[in-house]
C-alpha cells in the first residue's frame, strides 16, 4: 500500500525546487528545507511528484536535477485562457482572456492610450458585501489554502511565528517591485545584521529598513490595526520615510498634482476630493467581511486614488496585510511575482479601471505566498500559551533590558524587579524564567520581533559579552 504524503509536504519541495528554474539537487533541496526529513523519505516524495507530474526529474543518481514541469510552471506557448489550479503555481502568472487583453493595451506606446483621469463611480460603485471583486470560489480557496493549521488565537499570532522570515521575503519582494536592486541575501544581512550592501544606492536600503519598520509596526500591533487613518496614515509615514523630496509629506495626505510614470492616467488634484476618497476607502474597506476581498479591495483602490505624494502602491501592498494579519491566515509577501506583469495589472485599473490582471496577479501570488509559509510553518510547534498570554509584558522586560544595555548581572536585577511589580505572584517564578531564558536566546536573527533596531541590538551585545 502506497504511503500517504501529507499536501503540504510536497508544496515545500515544490516551493525549493521553483526557486531554481535552472534545476536543483535532491542535496539542495534537502538544504533549502527548513523542516528536511530523512533522505530515503525525501527520495520517495520527489519520485511521488514526478510520478505526479508534478516535477521533471532530469538525469539519475546523486546528480539528478529536478524542475517544475512546463504543465505546471506554464512555461508552454501560450498564456492565455482560464487559468488552473496547476498553472496557479506557474514561473508566470497564467492569465485569463480579458487579463491577457489588458496586458495587450498597456503594451502598447503612449502615444497609443487613451488619456485617462479618475473617475469616482468607480469607487462609488462598490457596495460592501453586495459587490466583490473576487468570486466565492476564488475567496473560498484562498481561505483553504491561507488558514494555517492552528488553534483559534488571538489577532497576528501566525505572523508573529514567522515574522523573521516575513520581515525579509515581504520587505525584499516588495521593494523588489519598485525596483530595488537589493539581492535576497543582501535583504537578509541588511536586516539581521545591519550591513548595508557594498555598491548600492542609500535610497534602496531606506527603502528596505522603511519595509522593515512598516511590518513590525504592522505586526507588533495586530490587535489596533484596522482601516482607518491611525493604521494607513502611520504605514505611509514608515514607508516614506526618508525617501520623500518633503519630508513633511510622510504620513500626510497629497496636496500637490502628480503624474504617473509610464502612463496615460491623471489622478485627482483637487485635497479636499483627495481627502474625501480617501475616507470613503477606508469606510468602505472596513465594512467589508471577507478579508481576502479586504486585501484586494485597497490593493485595488489605494493606488488608483493616489492618495500620497509617493510610495502608493507600497502602502497598498502592505495595507492588504492587515486583514490577513489580524485573522492569523497566511501573509502575502509577493514571492516571485514579476515586476513587469504586476506594473502591467497596475496600468489596467490606472488606465482601464479594469481588475482582472490584478485579480491574478493577487490569486496567484497569494497561492505562492501560502506554500512558502507552508514549509516556514512546518519547522515550528504549537504556540506556548504562557508566552501568549504575557508576550506585551516579555517586550517590554526584555526591551528594557537591550535598551538599557544591562549586562547579565544587572539584567537579572532588572527581570526580577519588573517581574515583583507587574506580575501576580503564581506566576512569577515562570515568568522570571522565561524572560530570562529569552534574553540568554537573543541573538540577530531574531531580535526584530521585540521591535529593537540593529543599534540597540548592538549596543546591548557588546555589554551583555563582557
Amino acid at each position: 500500500m502506497a504511503r500517504f504524503i501529507q499536501e503540504e509536504h510536497l508544496q515545500a519541495i515544490e516551493a525549493a525546487v521553483r526557486l531554481r528554474p535552472d534545476g536543483i539537487t535532491a542535496q539542495q533541496i534537502h538544504d533549502s528545507l527548513t523542516s528536511a526529513p530523512p533522505r530515503r523519505t525525501l527520495q520517495y516524495r520527489l519520485k511521488s511528484l514526478v510520478d505526479g507530474g508534478r516535477l521533471i526529474m532530469e538525469g539519475s543518481g546523486r546528480w539528478a536535477r529536478y524542475r517544475v514541469s512546463r504543465e505546471v510552471s506554464g512555461t508552454g506557448p501560450s498564456v492565455t485562457g482560464s487559468p488552473t489550479a496547476n498553472a496557479r503555481s506557474a514561473v508566470l502568472p497564467p492569465l485569463s482572456d480579458s487579463s491577457a487583453a489588458i496586458q495587450t493595451y498597456v503594451r502598447q506606446p503612449l502615444a497609443a492610450r487613451q488619456p485617462v483621469g479618475y473617475d469616482r463611480t468607480f469607487l462609488d460603485s462598490y457596495r460592501p458585501n453586495d459587490t466583490y471583486y473576487l468570486s466565492h470560489a476564488d475567496r473560498r480557496r484562498l481561505r483553504e489554502i491561507g488558514k494555517p493549521k492552528i488553534a483559534e488565537q488571538p489577532a497576528g499570532t501566525y505572523a508573529r511565528q514567522i515574522l523573521n522570515r516575513l520581515l525579509i521575503d515581504l520587505s525584499w519582494n516588495s521593494s523588489r517591485l519598485e525596483g530595488n536592486t537589493y539581492s535576497l541575501l543582501d535583504t537578509q544581512r541588511l536586516i539581521d545584521l545591519g550591513e548595508e550592501a557594498q555598491g548600492k544606492e542609500r535610497l534602496e536600503t531606506q527603502m528596505i529598513l522603511n519595509h522593515k519598520d512598516a511590518i513590525e509596526f504592522l505586526v507588533g500591533t495586530a490587535d489596533e490595526i484596522g482601516f482607518n487613518r491611525y493604521t494607513v496614515l502611520n504605514l505611509h509615514a514608515l514607508l516614506a520615510n526618508n525617501l520623500l523630496a518633503d519630508s513633511d509629506a510622510a504620513g500626510r495626505l497629497r496636496r500637490i498634482g502628480v503624474g504617473i510614470e509610464g502612463s496615460v492616467f491623471h489622478p485627482l488634484e483637487t485635497p479636499p476630493l483627495i481627502e474625501e476618497c480617501f475616507d470613503q476607502i477606508l469606510a468602505t474597506a472596513s465594512a467589508i467581511v471577507d478579508p481576502f476581498e479586504q486585501a484586494f479591495f485597497v490593493m485595488v483602490q489605494l493606488p488608483y486614488l493616489q492618495p500620497f505624494d509617493d510610495v502608493n502602491k507600497r502602502v497598498s501592498r502592505l495595507a492588504a496585510n492587515v486583514p490577513l494579519i489580524q485573522a492569523n491566515l497566511s501573509p502575502l509577501s509577493f514571492e516571485s511575482l514579476p515586476r513587469d506583469v504586476y506594473t502591467q495589472a497596475v496600468l489596467g485599473v490606472y488606465e482601464l479601471r479594469r481588475i482582472d490582471l490584478l485579480r491574478d496577479v493577487f490569486i496567484w501570488a497569494y497561492e505562492r505566498s501560502a506554500a512558502r509559509y507552508v514549509a516556514v510553518r512546518q519547522s515550528l510547534g504549537e504556540p506556548d500559551p504562557f508566552r501568549m498570554r504575557h508576550r506585551k509584558a516579555l517586550h517590554t522586560v526584555v526591551g528594557a533590558v537591550v535598551r538599557g544595555r544591562m549586562d547579565k548581572k544587572h539584567a537579572a536585577a532588572q527581570v526580577d524587579a519588573w517581574t515583583r511589580q507587574n506580575i501576580e505572584e503564581p506566576e512569577r517564578e515562570r515568568f522570571r524564567e522565561v524572560a530570562e531564558r529569552e534574553l540568554l536566546n537573543l541573538h540577530e536573527g531574531n531580535f526584530a520581533r521585540y521591535r529593537i533596531s540593529p543599534r540597540e541590538f548592538a549596543a546591548w551585545r557588546e555589554a551583555w559579552t563582557r
